[in-house]
């Protein structure tokens, strides 16, 4: 993260004598990237953080991978996946993969177990609903249309809160997810022509402490030798001594951390901008835009829909959340939908949507975008939610 937070009690000085009221003294742990190269965060525990009694394999939901096969532009309406509910880690239904990224949909309507992934980053999206993420740095509360970053390893758990069941699109990263180097100084502070800066930014305010021994918690980590066929990763149950939300304090840059697509400051111009200027977070390969209600292009003859476009080394991902998608208008496209548009294939506006857009100054859209630079492939639940006829809606 780009700036520094403490919260709770710490020492003056790092790595120096805290002691609990009984005398004994409190446990630091550094929690950090990159070993001790990037952001990091001290933690002061109660209880030794490595204190666990029992460990064994989990076995998670089956999960498989499939290619693009034939290649062509998918729809998925993630509603229709909707069920009965479930909890949002256990319960994601997984859509499209590659290795350097999962994304998944969840209606989740109970609270998650603890849960530690170990193979990378999380940034979920509340479509709808709202949600408390309890961590080790405390507690972060979330509602619709905020995106929330947990750390690699970040020991949490996810409880939807609110009158209805919690939506969420969940992004897991092989690696590190934070805003994108060119927003940032050389010192991490935001920068003028960044979209968002520090004051719209939520972190943990308090510290969470729960009492109790023998507490499992659930990890999902990184193995060579995963299983053919799935995703790459293994789980493991741990039980812990005592329960790992003991944290008394702590400090520094790297926490949990919440942002609303509502404070995304829209960049536009005299004809139309390329996703770029919708650039939220960069992950491992990837990249997550967010497309926001804003004035469009004022140029006398600007089309403010797209223009046809082939990435050539990209799949595009766009979940629509809000709003009215203009440029999809004719193909399907409904709130929670998924388009994936594959590299391979030229995509671009429905038939007659640039002439519709002459002339029309605002666009009440709202959707998040993930770009990947390698293929993605169909997972499990997005054969139960498909559109078999989107392909063909350009010949229409």
């Amino acid at each position: 993260m780009p700036y520094y937070r403490r919260i709770g009690e710490v020492p003056r000085k790092r790595h120096t004598q805290f002691r609990q009221p009984d005398g004994s003294l409190y446990t630091e742990e550094l929690m950090g990237q990159e070993g001790f190269s990037s952001d990091s965060s001290l933690l002061y525990h109660r209880y030794a953080p490595t204190a666990i009694l029992a460990a064994e394999e989990f076995t998670p939901p089956a999960v498989t991978r499939l290619p693009n096969l034939p290649l062509k532009p998918r729809h998925l309406r993630t509603h229709k996946l909707d069920g009965t509910g479930a909890d949002p880690v256990l319960g994601r239904r997984y859509l499209l993969a590659n290795d350097d990224v999962r994304i998944a949909y969840v209606l989740a309507d109970r609270p998650s177990p603890l849960f530690r992934d170990a193979t990378g980053d999380q940034c979920l999206y509340v479509e709808a609903g709202a949600l408390r993420v309890e961590s080790t740095f405390g507690v972060l509360d979330a509602v619709a249309g905020d995106y929330v970053i947990i750390p690699t390893s970040t020991v949490h758990r996810l409880v939807p809160t609110g009158d209805s069941p919690a939506r969420l699109l969940a992004i897991e990263a092989s690696g590190h997810i934070g805003p994108p180097k060119r927003y940032l100084s050389v010192r991490g502070q935001f920068l003028e022509h960044s979209p968002y800066c520090e004051r719209d930014l939520r972190g943990p305010h308090t510290p969470l402490l729960v009492d109790g021994t023998e507490v499992e918690v659930l990890v999902r980590h990184r193995s060579r030798a995963a299983r053919p066929g799935g995703d790459g990763t293994v789980w493991t149950r741990h039980v812990f001594a005592h329960h790992p939300f003991d944290v008394v304090g702590w400090d520094g840059h790297l926490y949990p951390w919440a942002f609303s697509i509502h404070d995304f400051e829209p960049i536009t111009g005299r004809i139309h901008q390329p996703p770029p200027v919708h650039q939220t977070f960069q992950g491992p390969n990837f990249v997550i835009c967010s497309f926001v209600p804003r004035k469009v292009d004022y140029h006398p003859d600007a089309i403010p829909v797209p223009y046809h476009h082939h990435n050539v080394d990209s799949d595009e991902m766009l979940f629509y959340t809000g709003g009215n998608y203009e440029a999809r208008r004719g193909s399907g496209i409904e709130q929670g939908s998924i388009s994936l548009h594959p590299s391979g294939f030229t995509h671009g506006p429905q038939p007659g949507a640039a002439e519709r857009s002459i002339g029309v100054d605002f666009f009440d859209e709202l959707a998040v975008m993930v770009d990947t630079f390698r293929p993605l492939d169909l997972c499990d639940a997005a054969s139960h939610c498909e559109d078999p006829a989107y392909a063909w809606t350009w010949s229409r």
